[in-house]
């Protein structure tokens, strides 16, 4: 029998659970940013992080001119870049692949292309043209926007769905945000990690009652 491969590989950018949690059959992997967009906890939960009576909160990414029109309130600092990790399937089990990442980011997002960059030789390049990538877009029904800080580092810390914890989801997207690499940088990230150990440090893990952690 004989198998045909497609000349394009099956690459998919990870920039949220991704990064800590890759799909299956990955042969290669590599760090590498986008340009012209923002990741923000812009996105409902339903499914992994929340439930459907008390959505948690995970990210997805926005076009930069798109957020600075409605978000002025949360504005993206331009030392700010989207890092990410960019998997290459191996190609015998693309279709396995697809199916299990389209039911995984079923709630709400979209597959888009999209092209990642890298720094080869001291010259900014695209490594990857068109990979895959989900995106909760603005119209979707789980996209949420922009939350005041500080409300939306209470609801991460206190939401809990079938996958664990929300704020677990925020700490190891953050810290591998910071494995990626020296240049990698994300405000929005680091600030609600601190507001949620800042909550962790006044009442612990243990001073979270049943009620939440069952809603």
């Amino acid at each position: 029998m004989t198998i045909t491969v497609q000349e394009r590989p099956y690459v998919i950018f990870g920039y949220g659970s991704l990064i800590f949690k890759p799909p299956p059959h990955v042969i290669s992997q590599a760090p590498g940013y986008l340009k012209g967009y923002v990741r923000r906890f812009a996105q409902k939960s339903h499914d992994h992080r929340g439930t459907p009576e008390n959505p948690g909160r995970v990210v997805t990414l926005i076009h930069k001119e798109d957020w600075d029109a409605f978000s002025g309130a949360d504005a993206f600092p331009e030392e700010d870049i989207v890092w990410g990790l960019a998997y290459t399937i191996d190609p015998l089990y693309e279709s396995e692949v697809r199916d299990y990442l389209d039911y995984r980011e079923k709630d709400g997002y979209t597959l888009e292309e999209i092209d990642i960059y890298g720094v080869e030789d001291g010259k900014e390049v695209i490594v990857t043209h068109k990979a895959f990538c989900y995106v909760g877009r603005r119209d979707n029904p789980s996209f949420i926007g922009s939350e005041h800080i500080d409300a939306l580092s209470e609801k991460i810390w206190h939401s809990v769905g079938p996958s664990g914890l929300n704020k677990d989801y925020l700490y190891e997207l953050s810290a591998a945000v910071r494995k990626l690499s020296p240049e990698s940088h994300d405000s929005h990230l680091y600030a609600l990690e601190t507001r949620c150990r800042r909550l962790d440090a006044d009442v612990g893990r243990n001073g979270v009652g049943i009620e939440q952690l069952e809603a």
